[in-house]
C-alpha cells in the first residue's frame, strides 16, 4: 500500500483547487461586503470568482411578504431587503444611510485575509520562493480589484416634503403579521420605494473588463501556487482551509449583525400576557387590526382574510372596536423579539376587540 513516509513524499500540486472554494458562503454575503471599504484590502479571499459574475445585480434581494400601506394605499407582494433585516429577520435620507458595519463580523474577515497575506509573503521572502511570493500578490492584489468592481451605495427615494404617516403592515407566508408605526420617509425607504444600487464602477464595459483582468489574475496566481516550494503550499492550503472557515461563520450569522442601520431607531410593541404569538389566523389578524388602528387595510391585500359577507361584517365589528381604544395601557414587555431595544406592552385588548379570545 502506497503512503507517504517523507515530507518530500507529500504532493500537493492541486492546493490552487483550495483557491475556489467556498462560493456559496461568499456568494451570502456578497453584497453586503462590497459596502465596505475594507473591500480594498488585499488579502486572500475564498472563490474570488463568484465576485467576478458577467453581471452585476441592480437591486438588493427581496423577500417574500405583503405589505400593505394603512395611510398610504401602497401595495407590493414583497418586502424590501433592509426592511427585511431591520425587522423581518428576528421576529431616512436621500444620501445613502444604511452600509456595512464598520466592525461586523466581515471585518474580522477582511483583516484576517490580509494577515495571512502578509504572512505568506513575508515566509516567501524568507524560503527564497519567487512563484509563492508572485501567487501572493496576484491573488492578493485580486481582492483590491473586485472591491473597485463591485463597491457600491444603496440609492433609497426621498418622499415629497408634505408626507405624513406611513404606517405599513407585513404580512408573511407563514400567517404573521408585522404592524410598523413609522413616517412616510421611513416607510418607502424600507417598502415601497425600490432599493437600487449605484456602483462606484457604472459603465459595464468598464466592469467586465476589470472582471476579465480579475480572472487572468486568478488563473496566474494559481498557476504560480502550483510551482511553489511543497513547505509553503501547506502554509497556503493552511491560510485557505481557515479563511474559508471564517467566511462560512461570518455567512451564517444573522444579516443584521453585518449591516450599520443605526440611523433608524426602533420601539417594539407587544401584547401581554401572550406576547407576539397567536393560536390562530383570527386572533392574529385582530391583533394586527388593533395595532393598525383600522381594518381598512385588510381589503386593500387581498389575501388578508377571506373575501364573503361573515368576514366583511367581522372586519366592520373589529373597526368598529378598536375605534374605541383611547389609549395605549402600558407594562413591561415579556420575552421581546427585538432585545436591547425600547420596549412598550399592551396589557390588554380594550374594547370589544377580545384578542385573547379572537376566533374562539
Amino acid at each position: 500500500m502506497l503512503w507517504p513516509y517523507s515530507f518530500d513524499d507529500f504532493q500537493l500540486d492541486i492546493v490552487g483547487f483550495l483557491a475556489i472554494l467556498g462560493e456559496g458562503s461568499v456568494s451570502i454575503t456578497a453584497q453586503v461586503a462590497a459596502l465596505s471599504n475594507l473591500f480594498y484590502l488585499p488579502r486572500l479571499i475564498p472563490a474570488p470568482q463568484a465576485l467576478l459574475i458577467p453581471a452585476r445585480k441592480d437591486t438588493l434581494e427581496p423577500v417574500k411578504a405583503n405589505v400593505t400601506g394603512i395611510h398610504s394605499g401602497n401595495v407590493k407582494d414583497h418586502l424590501n431587503h433592509v426592511g427585511y433585516v431591520l425587522l423581518g429577520e428576528d421576529m431616512a435620507s436621500y444620501t445613502p444611510a444604511v452600509t456595512a458595519r464598520a466592525t461586523g463580523p466581515l471585518t474580522y474577515v477582511a483583516v484576517l485575509g490580509c494577515g495571512f497575506s502578509i504572512t505568506l509573503f513575508i515566509a516567501s521572502i524568507v524560503f527564497g520562493d519567487g512563484m509563492s511570493m508572485l501567487a501572493t500578490i496576484l491573488l492578493s492584489l485580486l481582492s483590491t480589484l473586485v472591491g473597485v468592481a463591485n463597491k457600491w451605495q444603496l440609492k433609497l427615494a426621498r418622499p415629497a416634503s408634505d408626507a405624513k404617516d406611513g404606517d405599513a403592515v407585513v404580512r408573511y407566508p407563514n400567517g404573521s403579521y408585522l404592524v410598523v408605526k413609522c413616517s412616510e420617509e421611513v416607510a418607502r425607504e424600507l417598502f415601497f420605494a425600490p432599493e437600487e444600487i449605484e456602483y462606484a464602477v457604472k459603465k459595464t464595459s468598464t466592469y467586465r473588463l476589470i472582471a476579465l483582468i480579475g480572472t487572468l489574475l486568478l488563473m496566474l496566481g494559481v498557476i504560480a501556487l502550483a510551482n511553489a516550494r511543497l513547505e509553503l503550499q501547506f502554509a497556503w492550503a493552511g491560510a485557505y482551509i481557515l479563511i474559508n472557515i471564517a467566511q462560512w461563520i461570518a455567512a451564517a450569522l444573522p444579516l443584521r449583525l453585518h449591516w450599520d442601520l443605526s440611523c433608524y431607531e426602533v420601539t417594539e410593541r407587544s401584547m401581554r400576557p401572550q406576547g407576539p404569538e397567536s393560536n390562530n389566523f383570527t386572533q392574529a389578524l385582530a391583533k394586527a387590526i388593533m395595532f393598525a388602528g383600522t381594518a381598512d387595510w385588510v381589503r386593500k391585500d387581498t389575501g388578508a382574510a377571506p373575501n364573503s359577507e361573515v368576514w366583511d361584517q367581522w372586519l366592520q365589528e373589529a373597526d368598529d372596536a378598536v375605534k374605541e381604544i383611547t389609549h395605549e395601557p402600558r407594562g413591561e414587555l415579556i420575552d421581546p423579539v427585538f432585545s436591547g431595544l425600547e420596549q412598550v406592552a399592551w396589557s390588554r385588548c380594550e374594547g370589544k376587540m377580545g384578542c385573547n379570545q379572537a376566533g374562539d
